[in-house]
């Protein structure tokens, strides 16, 4: 397994992580059933196998966003025999339920028993975006790292983020981190932090972990037949999980990028790619400039996120709204619809969606695209309901 230094832990760490979110399950239509037996087998074979890196968080596999999920507790228990010690481990403060300072410890201190270790190797303060950064900075998050770091709780503070580029600046600028996480693929190179982002980490000495690269498994489960045959063309011998992957690894900013696996094949293909892993050429660059072509031209709106609408009278992110109203018509598939409009409804608060516009269209003024912007808002909501 290929190792990359990672930011200023000094720290050679695989370049495949294992994300602990979407394991495979007893019952499809409960997040909560793991497959115990299923799950440690794959872990501790990509463990076996030079994976080093392992991610979880506090609501993953649960029914709510609110509610600690089976997640950790699965980890824990799967890091038993002496697999703890062979991997760094990381889960994330649910920043989105932060109340009080006192709140970050209960919630740390927690999953260290959830986890049943005495120690983090990494803390991310989770899904960093314009409605919990203000107010968690505000709470003392600096003050509850620092003291984490100090008594040994977590080895390295970082973040992961969801939201424009601007945020993240503002995020990266305002701590001494050791680490970031970002959503990042072939697809994303301007969405989000995106490359700009990405680099801007890379040069402040933080390392970089990948989540999304394969865009929730749309790069490999809902690509257009004509796009997978044209890269079948230029490489036969790869699959679409490659051409992600490789495209990632490709860029020495990426540190770690995790994969979250639900099925042994999955983690035996993406063990094989993380070890085949080299310099991606000029035709197989411009293959998937096509495929970016494609996706581009098939945009409801032609949004850069350049904020220059905002702020909008009566709260409205448009932006944000934009991103998923575009997601919601990449292809003609009911699931990918279903996810824009399930990841909508977790990221953009209630006081931020399309149903508040006025029609004032202060913001078209301001719009250096010209967008129409209210008339495209009008249409998402016939859309999203």
């Amino acid at each position: 397994m290929q190792k990359r230094l990672f930011g200023q832990t000094g720290r050679q760490l695989s370049i495949l992580g294992f994300g602990c979110m979407r394991l495979p399950l007893l019952k499809a239509d409960d997040p909560t059933s793991i497959d115990y037996d299923l799950a440690t087998a794959m872990l501790r074979l990509a463990i076996d196998q030079g994976v080093n890196y392992v991610d979880t968080a506090w609501p993953y596999h649960s029914n709510s966003r609110t509610e600690p999920g089976q997640s950790e507790i699965f980890v824990g228990r799967a890091l038993k025999d002496g697999y703890r010690e062979k991997v760094s481990l990381a889960t994330k403060l649910p920043s989105w339920l932060v109340k009080n300072r006192r709140d970050m410890d209960k919630f740390l201190d927690a999953q260290l028993k959830r986890l049943d270790t005495p120690y983090l190797d990494f803390y991310l303060a989770h899904n960093l975006n314009s409605l919990v950064w203000p107010g968690i900075k505000d709470l003392g998050l600096f003050d509850f790292l620092e003291a984490a770091l100090k008594d040994g709780r977590i080895k390295n503070a970082g973040f992961s983020f969801h939201d424009r580029y601007s945020i993240f600046e503002d995020v990266i600028q305002s701590y001494d981190w050791s680490f970031c996480q970002i959503q990042y693929n072939y697809l994303d190179v301007n969405y989000q932090a995106g490359q700009k982002g990405l680099k801007l980490a890379a040069d402040r000495g933080l390392g970089v972990v990948i989540m999304e690269p394969l865009r929730g498994g749309f790069l490999t489960n809902h690509m257009p037949e004509e796009l997978r045959q044209m890269l079948a063309e230029v490489r036969p011998e790869w699959s679409l999980a490659d051409w992600g992957l490789r495209w990632l690894w490709n860029q020495p900013e990426v540190r770690v990028v995790l994969s979250g696996m639900t099925a042994r094949e999955q983690v035996e293909e993406n063990l094989k790619i993380a070890q085949a892993a080299g310099i991606i050429d000029e035709k197989e660059q411009e293959a998937l400039e096509r495929v970016r072509v494609f996706f581009r031209d098939r945009l409801k709106v032609n949004c850069t996120s350049c904020g220059y609408c905002l702020p909008c009278p009566e709260g409205v992110n448009i932006p944000k709204n934009f991103s998923f109203y575009n997601d919601y018509f990449l292809v003609d598939s009911d699931q990918v619809r279903a996810r824009a409009k399930f990841y909508f409804n977790g990221q953009v608060a209630p006081h931020e969606t399309f149903v508040h516009c006025a029609h004032c269209r202060q913001c078209e003024e301001k719009c250096p695209q010209n967008l129409p912007i209210s008339d495209f808002l009008e249409d998402m909501a016939k859309a999203f309901g």
